[in-house]
């Protein structure tokens, strides 16, 4: 087996569910593009703007009056994924007067620079990373030199039953502006489900704990509020399904359930996160990326690219390389298949993509592969 050392840079590729991806149609990319079929790890799916309903179902007064309620505490989160030439929108919860935000960890996932716009004030600020629960789906962002910025109300998950009525509210279709909203009602709670992107449906994150609503939810809506009858918020949201799968569909339909973490939950991890209080889940501090674009091996990826990988019944193929990365530095190859990282064996794009999740910026890993020519 080939074997290399590695040290990681900050932030990086890895899979995405549930934010608005808008792709240009030459994307910055090493050749071969990225696949954005069978599972891309750090792959990102053609988006065009979706059409945004006038009046979403169960859009109500009632549901607009409680949308107002949390409006000024909300911003929209907008990253750049520059190596891949895209960028990506989503909705975040402010929970400190000076900046911190509440957001899902796929939001901000893989982005190289991220972009706050502060709802209430029209304000863009810079933002970084504080820290992440990956497992979870959630992040903590501090924007920069920020004050005074009005937080939204918050209130008690634990006390949410089934059948009360409450309102979703985002960034929905990552157009800025006023955030949209959606009425619904809670379906059931503590719910459990495998969330995808519809483009990348072998890319999947296990999601425990949530609430189920049918208020529907668009793409960029991720990270924004579930609002109660009281305009309180006890939840974010997360992931919607529809056309038979959780997470969003590219193309703009309307989810028929969507899914939400309970506040609580959020709001436990962000104060660890803040605290600095790391965990075998909970990642202080930047995130690490080693700098691949990798598909399941056998994949062709997007457009039908041979990636040359060689015949292996393990592994996952290298579809591009980030110039300037610690992989691009490290001698690994397009067509190359990681078979392996510190020892430990990798066999699927979330394998890896997981892994990644708990590495630090700095820190060294050893990554076992077999080339294009079958030398291991």
């Amino acid at each position: 087996m080939t074997i290399v050392a590695l040290v990681l840079a900050v932030s990086g590729a890895s899979f995405i569910l549930g934010r608005f991806m808008n792709r240009p149609a030459n994307p910055v990319t090493l050749s071969p593009a990225s696949g954005e079929t069978g599972g891309d790890f750090g792959g990102l799916p053609s988006t065009s703007t979706p059409s945004i309903p006038a009046a979403l179902p169960q859009s109500t007064s009632a549901a607009a009056k409680l949308a107002k309620m949390v409006d000024p505490g909300l911003v929209d989160v907008m990253t750049n994924i520059s190596y891949q030439g895209a960028s990506a929108a989503g909705t975040g919860i402010v929970i400190s007067a000076n900046g911190l935000i509440l957001t899902n960890n796929h939001v901000i996932e893989g982005a190289t620079s991220i972009s706050v716009r502060d709802v209430a004030t029209n304000v863009v600020y810079r933002a970084t990373v504080v820290g992440y629960d990956a497992s979870a789906d959630v992040a903590v962002l501090q924007l920069k030199n920020a004050s005074g910025l009005r937080t939204a109300p918050i209130g008690n998950s634990a006390t949410l039953k089934s059948g009360q009525l409450v309102v979703g509210v985002g960034n929905a279709g990552g157009v800025g502006g006023t955030p949209s909203y959606a009425g619904g009602s809670v379906v059931a709670l503590d719910k459990s489900l495998s969330a995808a992107d519809p483009s990348n449906p072998s890319q999947m994150e296990q999601l425990t704990g949530m609430i189920e609503t049918n208020a529907s939810i668009l793409p960029g809506d991720s990270g924004g509020p579930l609002v109660n009858a009281k305009g309180r918020i006890i939840g974010m949201d997360t992931a919607g399904s529809s056309s038979g799968f959780y997470g969003y569909d590219p193309n703009g339909s309307v989810a028929a359930q969507s899914y939400a973490i309970p506040i609580n939950t959020a709001l436990a991890i962000a104060i660890a996160i803040e605290k600095g209080q790391s965990s075998s889940t909970v990642h202080v501090g930047s995130t690490a990326y080693l700098g691949i674009e990798v598909v399941p091996t056998g994949s062709t990826g997007t457009g039908g690219f041979d990636y040359g990988a060689p015949q292996v019944s393990g592994g996952i193929t290298i579809a591009g390389l980030v110039a300037g990365s610690p992989a691009a530095s490290s001698g690994l190859a397009v067509g190359d298949v990681v078979t392996s990282v510190d020892g430990h064996t990798i066999s699927t794009v979330v394998a890896l993509s997981q892994y990644e999740s708990k590495l630090k910026v700095g820190g060294r890993l050893t990554i076992g592969y077999t080339t294009t020519s079958g030398a291991t």
